[in-house]
This record gives structure tokens, C-alpha cells and sequence, in this order.
């Protein structure tokens, strides 16, 4: 993926094209009229001027991305491109026919990509000679600052055209789900039914609209409600989605006379009013049961699976919570009550049988965030929880072990790669867990938690084949740790890790005072744990705790031919005389007779610029941590792996018991703590 060919520069075209050229990837834009590429380009520039002014890129950044897209109306400028996604008119016949041109230009290799949010990808590639090389990506809305991606492949699709798209996927930063190609695809599906049920609600004089936008807030943790939302984001666009939804799956689904009447009446929903508490109950109930009925119908129908759906609401439409994980909080008995009162109205409709099995057993939704697929003779463990940045919790810990059984259990599986979806790695443990252990007084919790976390990594490290953490994000705390128990770190120039511990009153507790001191030295190890420093994949492969550093466009495929070739190798540690020249410096620094003089301040006033630094750094974590921190490192340092690592949990609830870990902790996301020492 190096060259992207975009087709339509209107709101979505332009906003596709800005979020691939800020990826680093050249964009051909296309559109029919020299106005219409002008009036993209200029979309363009004004949204990346509000991100200079809101300080969250430079100026000349914004110059780079605009310099890499190329605007014209000469579709035969993208006949080199590797993927050319459409972003037109939602009409079949015009996408074909620009797909069956495009078919006669563009290169055999390229593929083609709809951005259609309705319409079947199947059809729209029968048009081409590649039906294999044809998919659906369907991007939200802003596609420049929303994140999901939903895949949809036709029933031609390759697995290498599939592949190619969580690869653009993954070089834009996309989270992206696998979606069958049905109609509404998984998010719109549940969404706009949603929109409609609330106009349903409206029109028989169930609630005024005020009422049910706030009954809606509360029930789904939102922000906006239904009619608000449809003021965004137009009510003609939940019309025509309304009535493409009804044509695939009947009248439930057909769009209500009063949003059609609004929608003639070209004007926006009013939102004021007296809002009438005593209408929460019935509204919630009616909009919690048709998420429930849908949801719960598209999964049994294979559409998505239940964690892409809750991925889909919530990267997509920025709800707190996903339709699965809400049915489960709510409860399958309640859940299943809505439903089957829901379609009272419509007795055709039948409650789907995998929610009428889960009533049954009485029992909540399985929902696996950590899954093994098999990849030829590759195992992958993919942690897929991108909306908590994949953090650590009991679930998580308890299903990475179930699916690393698998894939070690698996006789046609030489190597194991553990990766995870969206732009980190594993961003540590689930700190609100740690919270609520040492305010509920189970610390019990914690340490089980943090021994049975211990128990997995072991088993990763001990496994008898070829592990590999594939990093391409943030990798703090836990999912270092995590990371270090694999035999071999690959790392693209974007992941960055660190030890953030000692800087909420804690320290590592997954084998990160062990497995770094062995790797690196305990003098760097203290470093980096006392420090907190995060540092990039580059700086982390030049001392020995990341193996191998490629391109992000590269590393899929570097990783297999190593693999294949058995030539992906632990590169870990490094000579003292091969470490860069800072490095060095700092190595000696923390030689052990300085420790003392480290952790008591001496070196604030010295004239070296970093050691000065690195005091100031150091004075502003936990004391307590950073002695318990120094005490294990060099306890565990002289016994054997496994020995050491008992040296972390023997301290685990002296350290949660102090007044430093709660008020670190509870920190996190507001000011800087101010640490007592006790």
C-alpha cells in the first residue's frame, strides 16, 4: 500500500483522503468537475488549519499531508494505485458503471474499494473482471477523525484482498471490524432501526421528543439522542437508509410516516420541551429492545460477531457501551422481556434463536476480546479491545491464556504472534480495577489477579514454539510486560513503551523488574522503572528489548518470511560497547553504587544537564514504589527467573496497602500526585 486512489472529493472523499495522506500515503483524488476537486481540496486545508490552531499538528505537518494528495478529474491518473475506494452518489448503476471504467484503466493488481453504506457489494462488483479484487469499506462519518472501518467482502473476495484492507486498515489507523455483505452491513443495521423506533415513539404519542432524547441519553450513556443525531447527520440520509433496510428485511424496518413527513417538510427536529420523567421507563424499553432484537438477529445471521458489533457502537458511534455488553449489564431475562414485547407489533418477526437459547440457559453472552485464528501454519492471538487501548483486566488476562492454549495446542502451528487491533498495544492493566480492589479491601483480588497474570506470561515464555509480539502502538506497564515473555518483539518506528508504575505509587508487577534486568542489565532496568521514560521502538531495539524494527507497510510480511525461512531470532541485550553513547552514560549512572544517591535526590543539584534531569524525573515519582522497585530488582537479579518473579507478588499488598498507591492511582487523567511516602 503505497499509492491510494480516492473517487468523489465531497465530504467523505475529502475526508478519506486527508486521513490516508496523514498516514504517509500518496492520494490521487478524483472527482468529475475542476469545482468539485477544488471545493475538496479546500475542505481539506480548512479541517487541517482547526487542527494547527487547536495545536494538535504543525503547520508544516499540514503543508506534507496536503502535498500528497494530487487533485484532478482524470481518472486515468489512478491506473497505478493499489486500492481506489469510491466515495459517490449512493445509486448501483452509477457505481458500477464507474467500476466497470475503472476495470478498463487501473492496473490488474488494484483494488477496488465501495464506501457504500447500504448497497450490496456483491452487485456493485458483478460490473468488473475482478470480482476477487473487490470490497466494500465503509468508512463513518467524519472519516478523518472517526476510527471505524467496517470490511465488508463480497462472496468473490479474496483472503489476499482482505488481507490488503486490514493492511490499509492498519497503516490509517483505523480500527476495523469483518463484516458480511448484507444489508446495513453491522453498525447501520442496529443504528438507524434505532432512529426510527424513536420516531415511531413520537408518533403514537408515546413521549414528546425532548422526553425521549433524554430517556435515551440516560439509557445508552450518550451524548446525543435520536432526533439530535438526526439533525447532525441529516434526516434525509435516515430516510434513505430507513427504506434501504426495509427492502432487505420487511416492514419492521420501513421508515415511519413521521420521519417521512419531516423529511418533506426539509426541516429539522425541533428538541425543546417539557421533558416527563415518568416516560423513561416505556421509551428506554422500546429503544433498548430494538437494539437487543437487532443485534442479537444479526449476529445469529453471521453478519458480525458479538465483541465487532459492541466495537462497532462504540468506536463508530461513540457509545459508552456496545448493544452485547449493555444486554448483559441490563441482564438476558430483562433483555429478552424487551424484545418479546417489542414485536408484539409484529408477529412476523420471531425472536432470534441465539437469544432465545441465552434466556434459556439463564446465562449472560460469552464475549471474547482475545481470539485465535489460524494463519497457514501461524497461530494469532489478537486482543481486541481497542476502545480501553486493549488494557489488561481479569477477562482479558483469562481469555489471552485461553486462546495462547490454543494456538499451542494446535499440532499445525510453528509460530504463535500475539498483536492486538487499534493503535495500542496493551496500554498497561485496567487501573480502575486496581482502584476498586484497595477500596473495596480486596487486595485478595489484586494479588490473584496479578499471580494468575504471572502464571500466563510464564507459560508464553515457556512455550515450545516460536512466540512473537507484533507491536505497532503503545505498550505500557502490563502490555510491556506481556510483550518481554514472547521470544521475539517486532516493532514498527510507531510503538513506543515504557514502565509507568512508580509514577501512580506502584511497580511492575508482570515480570517487569525480572525479565528487563535479565535482558538489559539492572542498571537500565532501574532506569526505565524508576524513570517511567517511554521510549520509541528504535531506542528500545538499540538496548535490547525490542528484536527487530520494520516499516509498518512491512512487518506483516517480514514476519511471515522470517518465519518461514526460520531466521526470526531474539535479539535481546547488548554488550556495554554496543549500546549508543546515552545509553551508556546512563548504565553507569545506575551502577549500583549510585543507587542510593538516586533515590534520595543527591543528583537534583548536578551539573550534568541529565543527570539533573533524570532527578527531577525521579523525584516526582512514589518513594515507597521506587524503593520496593530497587529492593525486588536486585533480590530477584541473583535467583533463577521464576524465583524472582516471586519477588514481586511477596510485596504486592505492602505496596496496594500504602496511602501512595491509592492517591497515584486515582490520579490517573488529572493533575500530578503529590506523594507522601507512606
Amino acid at each position: 500500500m503505497k499509492k491510494i486512489g480516492i473517487i468523489g472529493a465531497g465530504n467523505m472523499g475529502a475526508g478519506i483522503a486527508q486521513k490516508t495522506a496523514q498516514e504517509g500515503l500518496s492520494v490521487v483524488m478524483v472527482d468529475i468537475k475542476p469545482e468539485f476537486v477544488e471545493k475538496g481540496m479546500n475542505t481539506i486545508k480548512s479541517t487541517l488549519k482547526e487542527a494547527v490552531e487547536r495545536k494538535i499538528i504543525k503547520k508544516e505537518q499540514a503543508d506534507e499531508i496536503v502535498g500528497r494528495i494530487h487533485g484532478t478529474t482524470d481518472k486515468n491518473e489512478v491506473k497505478d494505485c493499489d486500492l481506489v475506494i469510491e466515495a459517490i452518489f449512493e445509486d448501483l448503476k452509477v457505481k458500477q458503471d464507474l467500476f466497470a471504467e475503472l476495470d478498463k484503466i487501473c492496473d490488474p493488481k488494484t483494488i477496488f474499494a465501495t464506501n457504500t453504506s447500504s448497497l450490496s457489494v456483491d452487485e456493485i462488483s458483478q460490473s468488473t473482471k475482478r470480482r476477487d479484487r473487490v470490497i466494500g469499506l465503509h468508512f463513518f462519518y467524519h472519516p478523518a477523525k472517526n476510527r471505524l472501518l467496517e470490511i465488508i467482502p463480497g462472496p468473490e473476495t479474496s483472503a489476499d484482498t482482505v488481507a490488503a484492507s486490514k493492511e490499509y486498515s492498519q497503516l490509517t489507523g483505523k480500527t476495523d471490524i469483518i463484516v458480511k455483505d448484507a444489508g446495513g452491513f453491522a453498525v447501520n443495521r442496529f443504528f438507524v432501526p434505532w432512529l426510527n423506533e424513536a420516531t415511531r415513539l413520537l408518533e403514537e404519542g408515546v413521549a414528546n421528543i425532548a422526553t425521549i432524547e433524554k430517556a435515551a441519553k440516560n439509557a445508552f450513556g450518550i451524548g446525543m439522542g435520536p432526533f439530535e443525531l438526526m439533525n447532525v447527520t441529516g434526516i434525509p440520509i435516515a430516510c434513505h437508509a430507513t427504506s434501504g433496510l426495509a427492502q432487505a428485511f420487511g416492514p419492521f424496518y420501513a421508515t415511519s410516516e413521521i420521519l417521512k413527513a419531516q423529511n418533506q417538510k426539509k426541516e429539522l427536529w425541533p428538541l425543546d420541551g417539557e421533558v416527563d420523567e415518568s416516560k423513561f421507563e416505556q421509551v428506554a424499553d422500546r429503544l433498548l429492545g430494538v437494539i437487543f432484537y437487532v443485534a442479537t438477529a444479526l449476529y445469529e445471521e453471521g453478519v458480525a460477531d458479538m465483541t465487532d458489533t459492541d466495537l462497532g457502537a462504540k468506536v463508530g458511534l461513540r457509545w459508552t457501551i456496545g448493544p452485547f455488553e449493555l444486554l448483559n449489564k441490563i441482564g438476558v431475562e430483562k433483555a429478552y422481556n424487551q424484545v418479546k414485547n417489542l414485536l408484539k407489533a409484529w408477529p412476523d418477526y420471531k425472536i432470534p434463536g441465539v437469544l432465545e437459547a441465552q434466556y434459556k440457559a439463564g446465562k449472560p453472552f460469552d464475549l471474547r476480546y482475545v481470539k485465535y485464528t489460524k494463519d497457514g501454519d501461524i497461530g494469532r492471538v489478537m486482543i481486541s479491545r481497542p476502545d480501553a487501548m486493549n488494557a489488561l483486566n481479569e477477562t482479558i488476562v483469562k481469555q489471552i491464556d485461553e486462546a495462547f492454549t490454543k494456538a499451542e495446542a494446535d499440532p499445525d502451528t510453528k509460530a504463535i504472534i500475539i498483536e492486538a487491533a487499534g493503535k495500542a498495544f496493551v496500554a498497561g492493566a485496567d487501573i480502575k480495577f486496581f482502584v476498586d480492589c484497595i477500596k473495596e479491601n480486596r487486595l485478595d483480588r489484586n494479588y490473584h489477579f496479578t499471580s494468575y497474570g504471572q502464571d500466563v506470561l510464564n507459560r508464553i515464555d515457556d512455550s515450545g514454539k516460536l512466540v512473537i509480539a507484533k507491536m505497532d502502538g503503545l505498550a505500557l506497564g502490563g502490555g510491556f510486560e506481556l510483550a518481554l515473555s514472547t521470544d521475539v518483539i517486532v516493532a514498527t518506528p510507531k510503538a513506543v513503551m515504557g514502565f509507568p508504575e512508580t509514577g501512580i505509587g506502584i511497580y511492575p508487577g508482570l515480570g517487569g523488574t525480572q525479565r528487563t534486568s535479565r535482558f538489559i542489565g539492572k542498571e537500565l532496568a532501574k532506569y526505565l522503572i524508576f524513570t517511567g521514560r517511554v521510549i520509541s521502538a528504535n531506542d528500545a531495539n538499540s538496548i535490547g528489548l525490542v528484536d527487530h524494527v520494520f516499516a509498518p507497510d512491512e512487518i506483516e510480511s517480514k514476519i511471515k518470511s522470517l518465519v518461514a525461512e526460520g531466521k526470526l531470532k531474539p535479539n535481546k541485550g547488548k554488550d556495554a560497547a554496543a549500546l549508543p553513547e546515552d545509553w551508556r552514560k546512563l548504565k553507569e549512572f545506575f551502577a549500583d553504587k549510585n543507587i542510593a544517591s538516586w533515590l534520595s535526590g543527591k543528583y537534583l543539584d548536578n551539573s550534568d544537564p541529565l543527570a539533573a534531569k533524570t532527578a527531577k524525573i525521579i523525584a516526582s515519582k512514589a518513594p515507597l514504589a521506587l524503593k520496593f522497585a530497587n529492593d525486588i530488582i536486585d533480590k530477584g537479579f541473583e535467583k533463577p527467573l521464576k524465583e524472582g518473579l516471586k519477588e514481586e507478588l511477596a510485596h504486592l499488598n505492602e505496596i496496594f496497602s500504602t496511602k501512595d498507591a491509592l492517591t497515584g492511582l486515582t490520579s490517573v487523567g488529572k493533575a500530578a500526585p503529590k506523594y507522601e511516602g507512606k
